[in-house]
């Protein structure tokens, strides 16, 4: 699996929210868009391994309105992410539930390298948007962490990584792109910070930052929206991803 804290803590689930965009296929992957027709910049949201929750796609709809951007989620798990009533994995049925949904539905290697050809999917569609950015949240972070370090970035501006699972020091010698780091408590301290280093001394931009009072997933499905510091913290990481995207991929 991702990581310790994927394995342990379920998510905490946001009531009440009515997402601003809608579904579409294309291809036969499903996907929600959000923000306006008329937007030159669009950044592709990788979830978590819970998949497209309410907290996921209010996030989507925060940069959608700050950036006056297309936000869009690929639905890689086709509705069907991982159920909060196999955590913690400390079963051999929950964790063999877990693996199994892995290998079907969520192996961010294969992700990672699909990358570029549902981009350019993406182009087709959306002539208009000239400049494209992506960022993923713990699952999704580690796909784009290893998209980053193919040719060109697939294709892509800038990439984001948010409570990342499973950060490797490798991945951020590979970045080819601006690339920037939204990290909890719970993420390996030492690799956090050799990402650090690394993004400070590359020479193409982006930057690491801890956000020491929240736990793996404040942003995605673990998001807790009714808590006060929590819910601040939501909105601080979303306006970071913005101004990421302001500094590296708006014209």
């Amino acid at each position: 699996m991702t990581c310790e804290a994927c394995r342990t803590i379920p998510p905490v689930i946001a009531e009440g929210y009515t997402p601003k965009g809608e579904r579409s296929i294309i291809g036969g992957l499903g996907f929600n868009i959000t923000g306006p027709s008329t937007a030159t910049t669009a950044l592709l949201a990788i979830y978590d391994i819970f998949g497209n929750t309410p907290q996921t796609t209010q996030g989507a709809d925060i940069l959608a309105e700050r950036l006056n951007a297309l936000i869009l989620i690929p639905d890689f798990f086709d509705g069907d992410g991982a159920k909060p009533e196999w955590f913690p994995t400390d079963t051999i049925e929950r964790h063999g539930l877990l693996m199994n949904f892995v290998i079907r539905k969520a192996n961010w290697t294969e992700a990672a390298k699909g990358m570029p050809d549902l981009l350019k999917v993406y182009r087709e569609i959306f002539p208009g948007v000239n400049r494209w950015g992506a960022y993923g949240l713990c699952w999704g972070g580690k796909v784009l962490a290893l998209a980053s370090g193919m040719e060109e970035g697939c294709g892509f501006g800038g990439t984001v990584q948010v409570h990342p699972g499973l950060m490797d020091k490798a991945d951020a010698e590979k970045l080819t792109i601006p690339h920037a780091v939204l990290a909890s408590n719970e993420e390996p301290a030492d690799v956090v910070q050799a990402y650090k280093e690394i993004i400070a001394v590359n020479g193409i931009g982006g930057f690491v930052e801890t956000y020491e009072n929240m736990w793996h997933g404040w942003m995605g499905a673990r998001a807790d929206l009714k808590g006060e510091e929590s819910a601040r913290e939501f909105i601080r990481g979303y306006e970071r991803i913005a101004g990421f995207v302001e500094k590296y991929l708006v014209d």
